[in-house]
């Protein structure tokens, strides 16, 4: 029974996972152990079928409490950092900091799991075999942070679709939490993860107590509590966060400084300072100029902190040649600040034989801090000509005189005011302080009946979140008045500092505490399934083994976007009324069916399919086949088709209708001109300028897909075995909101969202969500384990490999794929790495365990600077290609003493950096480095220490 022992193996390890029990079955069809004791049979992530483990036909990753002691690991987000399959995308607190795109706002504080790039809300997560609520921001995706990561007592990570058994979301795959069942005793612990550089600390305590047997005492009763702080980490304590790089293609794109900007609004403004002030070494007319960098004044780093010459060449904008730049990115904090509290308590009482009753009670408080840089204010083009820097004062002498003293005096008007961009750092950072708070209760009972496994539950789980605005924000009129009342001064050189009535005239304008907005997500479930073998129903491998199951949801989703009752406009706050949702709802009914077909002693495969209902759009059917061969004893084929479904989100369904209006000069009708390109000379091509509509469409359909995977697992020896799997996911009808290049070259099959009015000329594009388009993804996985003796102790070595082979993504069902995404930069969304591994090495001797591992993350090409874009300018040691990251870990974990544990562990050994890329923070956080493939910690030490009662 070797092979039946490795798929055991391979199912229940992980990348880091030490040696594991192998189980053989004996005559009745139970498992058994190498004792010849009897083991349960266990219902598994990705089936409903309770049975052993040893089948091996799904690709199952298991990470054991131990695997996450020994790497140091303490949360769900870093779990899917360490996770090969993980996709790299915005989903952690270091890559959803700071101003992101329009689809990733409201993720205030949230950090997703994302399997196989295929986005967290295509990934289902499970606490417990079952579902809990959504984020409440956005209520599309779980947020890990609100998982009890403490209290857990593995993770299951099955690497496969699963709609055929869970419903929605098992596109890319799903993560079982799972926290333990009973416990009896007290156990406290306590770890802290400190950086050698400062900042981004980690502590965390807990404590676990529980009473009662339940085969003794017909009860177990237990509750565990964990306390987690995480503390700030800023760009200005990392080197590697530096912006200021323009010999490699990397400058801040911002004119906006501490020292303020002159901005010259040219010859048609004759009530300001400057009247088109020409560079007399003939560079042309000057848009904004800073005095410090003019010839031979003291240069723009005289002028503060994270100063620099704005890179003009680099951004192609010849009049802000004497410009300077401030790096924002560094100013931010680059890895959220974090508190947490969460607990679990669970009561489980034995009825009769072979059953037993539970009621579960999950609760956990997040409080996250997002900051990112201070205001970036033009005053006279965002506020009116009252805001502009009066003609008064010894700096608004010195910028005079520094003009005149370069630029031909006779263009400057003395007395006038100045027009100027300005960083605002006495205002501070803007700052949005989020909680969130979330729980489930959760009733249910499992047990036997004649030979059935059944089990039934009941549960309702709550998100509730809500964002308040910090310190950085103001409201708009106590603002203006502070900016154009003269107390503000914006030309302070460092040293200098904002008199008290002007930072009484900011404290009087804060909005700090106003409640930017908050939101509900819940969920309400009943489920039940029951299991067992069919003892009319014999193949040549044994019986066939079915489950019948039901499940039936509510979920719930309000957002209120803004509740202030004194509606003053607060300066770039952003609120988002437009999307506000009143308790939205849907009800799901789902049926399902799951046979385990063993035809032959080496042939067995699984059907199952599930039908889910849903009020507004009605139902989908999802199938799966799954198979497993042994043609040797040593070797086994397995492999999998099945059908997945995502349904939209309440967002994407609901969300108010905007109407903006289309302010290009580029745009034409495509129904005349199907280029859509505004050209007056050409017949049709004139310049149109219509509203455009965005917002939810409670029309959308489901998203579909579907997965295939083949694979095999080789055991030469009892020591080694190796199993490599290829899948791919194909997903169709995709909801976005409709690209407008998409509705202009394929106007066809759009002409509807082109609105007309009775002349036929365009007034309003319908750009809501739609279905429109997919991706293919493929892949290979790769995994290898070693095991030995040496010197009275043994040895593991473990290798867990990645490898995207294609990401390709099309506008439209009827059109090709696009050329392959790998190893290319995206924006925002998942950054598809062609290759990740983790090689891992163990040796257990007494009472030492020692543990070393190297992580790898393969490099890709970063995108093009906008000079080299278009060609004007390449920086002299640009390079494209964004190197590899390589870390090293190790830990040493001792239990020589009575009832106590301790672990010691190095992260990043080497002190790695984060590899350079030159993408711009405005499109992607972290410029500078990959906040979606790096840990900008450093090199760290850990510590974790556990007593038992």
């Amino acid at each position: 029974m070797k092979l039946n022992k490795i798929a055991l193996m391979l199912s229940l390890t992980s990348l880091v996972c030490g040696p594991v029990l192998a189980q053989d079955v004996n005559q009745d069809g139970n498992a058994e152990n190498q004792d010849g004791k009897n083991v349960e049979r266990i219902r598994v992530t990705g089936s409903s079928i309770k049975r052993t483990t040893l089948e091996g036909d799904l690709p199952l990753t298991v990470f054991t409490r131990a695997d996450i002691d020994a790497q140091g690991i303490t949360s769900a987000e870093q779990l899917m950092q360490q996770l090969n399959i993980a996709g790299n995308g915005a989903d952690n607190l270091a890559s959803n900091n700071g101003i992101v795109s329009a689809e990733q706002r409201g993720n205030n504080g949230v950090s997703g799991a994302n399997l196989r790039g295929q986005g967290a809300d295509a990934t289902l997560v499970l606490l417990n075999g079952r579902r809990v609520a959504t984020h409440g921001l956005k209520g599309r995706a779980v947020d890990l942070n609100s998982i009890p990561f403490a209290a857990l007592e593995r993770v299951e990570v099955l690497r496969d679709g699963a709609s055929a058994v869970y419903g929605t979301d098992a596109i890319g795959g799903v993560i079982n939490f799972i926290t333990k069942r009973d416990y009896q005793g007290a156990d406290v612990s306590a770890f802290v993860d400190v950086t050698e550089a400062g900042g981004g600390n980690i502590y965390r305590t807990s404590a676990l107590f529980g009473a009662g047997d339940l085969i003794e005492d017909g009860y177990n009763v237990f509750a565990t509590v964990s306390y987690k702080k995480n503390t700030v980490l800023r760009g200005i304590d990392r080197d590697f966060a530096n912006t200021f790089q323009p010999e490699r293609g990397l400058s801040p794109d911002t004119r906006g400084t501490p020292f303020a900007t002159v901005f010259n609004r040219g010859a048609s403004q004759p009530n300001l300072i400057g009247t088109g002030l020409t560079d007399p070494a003939g560079g042309g007319t000057m848009s904004a100029i800073n005095i410090l960098n003019l010839p031979g004044a003291a240069g723009c780093e005289s002028g503060g902190d994270l100063m620099g010459a704005y890179d003009y060449r680099l951004w192609g904008v010849a009049g802000s040649k004497y410009a300077c730049a401030w790096d924002y990115p560094q100013a931010q904090s680059i890895l959220q600040p974090q508190e947490s509290v969460d607990f679990v308590s669970r009561a489980t009482f034995a009825v009769a034989d072979n059953h037993e009753v539970f009621v579960e009670l999950v609760g956990s408080r997040v409080d996250v801090a997002k900051s990112f840089e201070a205001y970036q204010v033009s005053p006279g083009s965002t506020f009116g000509p009252s805001s502009w820097y009066p003609s008064t004062g010894a700096s608004y002498d010195l910028v005079y005189d520094a003009l005149a003293a370069y630029f031909d005096p006779a263009q400057l008007n003395y007395g006038q005011p100045i027009a100027y961009r300005w960083r605002c750092i006495p205002c501070g950072n803007r700052e949005i302080e989020t909680t969130t708070d979330s729980y489930r209760l959760q009733f249910g009972a499992e047990g036997m009946v004649g030979t059935w496994d059944y089990a039934v539950g009941f549960g309702y789980s709550e998100n509730e979140s809500e964002s308040l605005l910090g310190g950085g924000y103001y409201f708009t009129d106590a603002f203006v008045a502070a900016l154009g009342g003269g107390n503000l001064n914006p030309f302070l050189l460092p040293g200098q500092s904002q008199t008290a009535a002007a930072m009484q005239d900011l404290a009087a304008a804060s909005a700090r505490g106003v409640k930017l907005y908050g939101g509900v997500s819940s969920t309400t479930q009943i489920d039940a399934v029951i299991s067992g073998d069919v003892d009319s129903m014999e193949l040549g491998g044994g019986l066939v083994q079915v489950a019948i199951g039901a499940d039936l949801r509510r979920e719930e989703f309000e957002f209120n976007g803004d509740e202030r009752t004194e509606m003053r406009s607060i300066f770039l706050a952003p609120f988002d009324n437009a999307n506000a949702l009143d308790n939205v709802s849907r009800d799901i009914k789902a049926v399902f069916v799951e046979a385990y077909l063993p035809f032959t002693d080496s042939l067995a495969v699984t059907l199952a399919s599930r039908y889910d209902h849903y009020s507004g759009f009605g139902g989908t059917t999802n199938p799966k086949v799954s198979f497993n061969y042994r043609p040797t004893e040593d070797l086994m084929f397995r492999g999998a088709f099945s059908s997945g479904f995502k349904v939209p989100s309440f967002n994407q369904l609901f969300n108010g209708v905007q109407e903006l209006a289309y302010t290009g000069l580029d745009l034409a009708d495509p129904a005349t001109c199907p280029s859509g390109v505004a050209n007056e000379n050409i017949p049709g091509c004139a310049l149109i300028q219509p509203n455009e509509i965005f917002g939810g469409k409670d029309t959308l359909q489901p998203e579909k897909a579907k997965q295939s995977s083949f694979g095999f697992v080789y055991a030469a020896t009892n020591d080694f075995n190796i199993a490599v799997d290829w899948w791919e996911i194909e997903r169709r009808n995709t909801i976005r909101s409709a690209p407008r290049d998409i509705l202009i070259s394929n106007y066809d099959q759009f002409e509807d969202n082109w609105i007309r009015d009775a002349n036929g000329r365009v007034t309003a594009i319908d750009r809501r969500f739609v279905n429109s388009g997919g991706s293919k993804t493929q892949g290979i996985e790769l995994d290898m384990n070693l095991t030995g003796e040496y010197d009275g102790g043994r040895w593991t070595a473990k290798f867990n490999g990645s490898h995207i082979l294609s990401f390709k993504t099309r506008g439209l069902d009827t059109l090709p794929y696009s050329d392959n995404l790998v190893g290319d930069h995206v924006r925002f969304f998942n950054l598809p790495l062609k290759w990740k591994h983790t090689f891992t090495l163990g040796y257990s001797k007494g009472d030492f365990t020692h543990t070393f591992s190297q992580l790898y993350r393969s490099g890709y090409n970063d995108e093009l600077p906008v000079s080299v874009r278009n060609g004007s300018y390449i920086p002299a040691e640009w390079d494209r290609k964004v190197g590899n990251y390589i870390t090293y870990n190790y830990s040493l974990g001792y239990n020589g003493f009575d009832d106590f544990d301790i672990i010691f562990g190095i992260k990043n050994l080497l002190d790695r950096d984060p590899p350079f890329t030159a993408h711009q923070n405005d499109f992607s956080a972290g410029a500078g480095w990959e906040p979606r493939v790096a840990d900008p910690r450093g090199r760290a030490y850990t510590l974790q220490v556990n007593y038992k009662f």
